[in-house]
C-alpha cells in the first residue's frame, strides 16, 4: 500500500512490517519474506547488506514509479492484479526491474505480463499502438527489454496482413466463385492510422519506417502522415491565417520546425504520380516557411510541389513570406514560387541528374520547349495558374519589378495560347506601380505576345496609356493583319497559332465563322478595319504632337541664344542670293521661260 513519505508507514497486512521500501516520494511498509520469494533484486539487496537486520531500503529508479511498485508488491502478496492495456507495459518493465522471473517463482509477474502481451496486445493493431504509447514514459527500461521494438514490428506486420486481406477481398468481389453469397462490406484499412496520432514524433517515425519497409502502400502512408500532421501541428496546417511567419512562443516554433522536418522526411518517393495531395504539400510548405525550417526541407517540398504543379490551384501557391526574413515587406514568397515553377519545367539540371535513376520511362524528363510535347496539356494548365498568380501578386505595392518580371519571363512561348491573362496581370502591376522605370516597363511589356491577344484585349491595349507607345502600335499592327487574313477567308493564318489547324480559327468579330453569313462577316470586318484605321490615325496624331513639341523646344532654345541675331541676318542674305540665282537659271532655259512665273496662254478651239 502506497503511503506518503511524511506519513507513518502502514503494513500491507496485520503482521507488523519488517521492511520499509522507499520509491520516490512514497514509502511502503512491507515484509521481507513475500518480497524475496518473488523478487530477485530485493533478495540480492538484502543479502548484500552489511547489516543483516536492515529495515529500510530505497529504490529510486523504479520504472512506472510508486504506482508500478505497488502493483508488483500486491502480486508478491498473492493479491490478484488485473492486466489492462494501460498497465501491461508498466508491469512488464517493473517485473524486469525487480527480477520477478520464473527463476524465483512459478508463473511470476514477468511471465504473466508476457502471456497478456502475446494473447491480447500483439495480435491487434489498435491495442499494440495503445501499449506502445505507454512505453514512452517507461524509457529506457522499455527499450532495454526490447518491448518497444516488438510492438513496432507487430504494428508493421499486422498492417501489411490487413492490407493483404483487403486486397484478397477485393479480388474475390471482382471474381466471385459460384459458392460466394452475400459479400460482406469491405473492411476499412485506414482506421488504425488515426491511432498513431497519440505517439511521440520519435515513435511515430519508427513505426512509419517499419511499415514502409514491410511494404505498406504509399497512399496509406500518405493518409497516416496527413492525419498525424493535422493533429501534431496544432492547427498550422489547417489554418492558413496562422501561417503569417510570427510565433509568439519560440519553443512552440522550435517544436513545429522539428515536426515539419520529420514529416517532410517521411513523405513517399518524389514522383509526378505521388499519392500525397497537393493541398497537403502546399500547407506543409507554408508551415515550413513559418517555422523557419532548414533549406533542404523547403527545397524538398518545393520539388515535390513542382512535380505536381499541374494539379495545383491558386490558393496552393499563395505562400506567405516569413516576416522575420522579409526585408522588402512583400506579402507572398515569390522566390519559392519561382523555384517551384522552374522544377516543373525541369530547369534544375542538377535535380534532373540526381533523380534520373529513380524514374521509369513514363516519368522521364519531357521536352517542354516543344509544342508537340506529351505534357502540353499540363503546361497549359500551369500557364493559367501562373497568370492568375501574377495577377494576385501584382497587387502588392512592395513587390520589386525584377521579381515580377522574372516570373513573367519564366514560361516558354508555347505555354500560352492566349496572352490575355498575362496582359491583365501586367496591366495591374503597372497600375499599382506607376513609378516603374521605363526600361523595366518595356521589358515587362515585352513578355506579352501581341499576336496572342484577343480582340477585347487588343482594344484595351491600344488605348492603355500605361503601356509604351511601341507596344500600342504593335498591337494595332498585328490586329490589322489578323483582320486582313480574316477578310481573305482565313488564308495565311500565321497568327494566333493557326498553323496546321492546331488551334481553333477565330473570325474578325470574335464569333465562329459558321455563326453569321459571309456578307455580315465582311461588313463587320470592314467596320472593325475602319475603327482600327481611326486608332492608327489617333496614334499618328499623338506622334505628330510630340514631334511639334520637340521642334518648338528647339526653336525656343535657338531664340534664347545670344548669336541668334547674326544667324538671322546671314539667313536673309543667303535667301536673297538664292532667289537671284534661280532667276538667272530660268532665263538661260529659253524664251518661253523669261519670267519666274510664266504667263498663261489662251488656247482656242480650232
Amino acid at each position: 500500500m502506497a503511503l506518503d513519505v511524511h506519513d507513518t508507514p502502514r503494513p500491507i497486512s496485520d503482521v507488523s512490517s519488517d521492511l520499509t521500501i522507499e520509491v520516490g516520494a512514497s514509502s511502503f511498509a512491507l515484509h521481507k519474506f513475500p518480497l524475496v520469494s518473488r523478487s530477485g533484486r530485493i533478495r540480492k539487496i538484502l543479502l548484500e547488506a552489511k547489516d543483516s537486520k536492515v529495515s529500510r531500503i530505497s529504490l529510486p529508479s523504479v520504472p512506472g514509479g510508486a504506482e508500478a511498485f505497488e502493483l508488483a508488491a500486491k502480486f508478491c502478496y498473492g493479491i490478484n492484479v488485473e492486466f489492462t492495456l494501460s498497465n501491461v507495459a508498466m508491469l512488464k518493465c517493473v517485473a524486469h526491474f525487480l527480477e520477478m522471473t520464473e527463476e524465483f517463482s512459478e508463473k511470476n509477474l514477468e511471465t504473466r505480463a508476457e502471456v497478456y502481451l502475446k494473447e491480447t496486445v500483439l495480435p491487434n493493431i489498435s491495442n499494440t499502438i495503445s501499449v506502445l504509447h505507454r512505453c514512452e514514459t517507461l524509457i529506457p527500461t522499455s527499450e532495454e527489454i526490447s518491448l518497444v521494438s516488438r510492438l513496432i514490428n507487430a504494428i508493421a506486420n499486422n498492417a501489411c496482413k490487413e492490407q493483404l486481406t483487403t486486397g484478397l477481398q477485393k479480388l474475390d468481389h471482382n471474381f466471385p466463385s459460384k459458392t460466394t453469397t452475400n459479400m460482406e462490406p469491405e473492411t476499412p484499412t485506414e482506421w488504425w492510422g488515426k491511432s498513431l496520432n497519440v505517439l511521440s514524433l520519435d515513435f511515430f517515425q519508427r513505426v512509419l519506417s517499419a511499415v514502409k519497409s514491410k511494404g505498406l502502400k504509399q497512399d496509406m502512408i500518405s493518409k497516416i502522415l496527413i492525419n498525424y500532421a493535422h493533429n501534431s501541428l496544432q492547427g498550422i496546417v489547417r489554418d492558413h491565417h496562422a501561417v503569417k511567419g510570427c510565433f509568439p512562443d519560440l519553443e512552440l516554433q522550435k517544436k513545429q520546425r522539428v515536426i515539419v522536418e520529420a514529416i517532410s522526411g517521411l513523405l513517399p518517393t518524389q514522383s509526378r504520380k505521388s499519392p500525397v495531395p497537393m493541398a497537403f504539400l502546399s500547407s506543409l510548405l507554408k508551415a515550413a516557411i513559418a517555422a523557419s525550417t532548414s533549406t533542404s526541407c523547403r527545397s524538398d517540398l518545393e520539388r515535390r510541389i513542382g512535380l505536381q504543379l499541374d494539379q495545383a490551384i491558386l490558393e496552393d501557391i499563395l505562400i506567405p513570406t516569413n516576416s522575420h526574413q522579409n526585408t522588402h515587406g512583400t506579402i507572398y514568397d515569390t522566390d519559392s514560387i519561382l523555384r517551384i515553377f522552374s522544377n516543373f519545367l525541369n530547369l534544375d539540371e542538377e535535380d534532373e541528374e540526381d533523380n534520373s535513376h529513380l524514374r521509369d520511362e513514363s516519368e522521364m524528363v519531357y521536352d517542354f520547349d516543344s509544342p508537340g510535347s506529351p505534357k502540353q496539356s499540363s503546361i497549359l494548365k500551369v500557364s493559367k495558374l501562373m497568370d492568375n498568380y501574377l495577377a494576385e501578386v501584382a497587387l502588392d505595392p512592395n513587390l520589386l519589378p525584377s521579381k515580377f518580371i522574372s516570373l513573367a519571363e519564366l514560361l516558354p512561348d508555347h505555354a500560352r495560347i492566349v496572352s490575355d491573362g498575362l496582359y491583365r496581370a501586367v496591366d495591374i502591376f503597372l497600375k499599382v506601380h506607376p513609378n516603374i522605370k521605363d526600361s523595366e516597363r518595356y521589358r515587362l511589356c515585352k513578355t506579352i505576345d501581341c499576336q496572342k491577344l484577343s480582340q477585347e484585349a487588343c482594344s484595351h491595349a491600344a488605348q492603355n496609356e500605361r503601356l509604351p507607345v511601341q507596344m500600342a502600335v504593335q498591337v494595332l499592327y498585328f490586329e490589322q493583319i489578323r483582320l486582313r487574313n480574316a477578310m481573305n477567308g482565313g488564308h495565311n493564318q500565321f497568327f494566333f497559332g493557326g498553323m496546321n489547324g492546331q488551334f481553333p480559327q477565330r473570325s474578325g468579330s470574335g464569333a465562329g465563322s459558321g455563326a453569321i453569313s459571309p456578307r455580315d462577316n465582311y461588313a463587320s470586318v470592314r467596320r472593325e478595319n475602319r475603327e482600327l484605321k481611326l486608332e492608327v490615325a489617333r496614334m499618328r496624331m499623338r506622334l505628330t504632337d510630340l514631334e511639334k513639341d520637340h521642334v518648338n523646344m528647339k526653336q525656343e532654345l535657338v531664340r534664347s541664344h545670344p548669336a541668334n541675331k547674326l544667324f538671322k541676318s546671314l539667313t536673309k542674305k543667303l535667301s536673297k542670293l538664292n532667289a537671284l540665282f534661280r532667276i538667272n537659271s530660268i532665263k538661260l532655259n529659253g524664251s518661253e521661260s523669261r519670267f519666274p512665273f510664266p504667263k498663261r496662254r489662251r488656247h482656242s478651239v480650232s
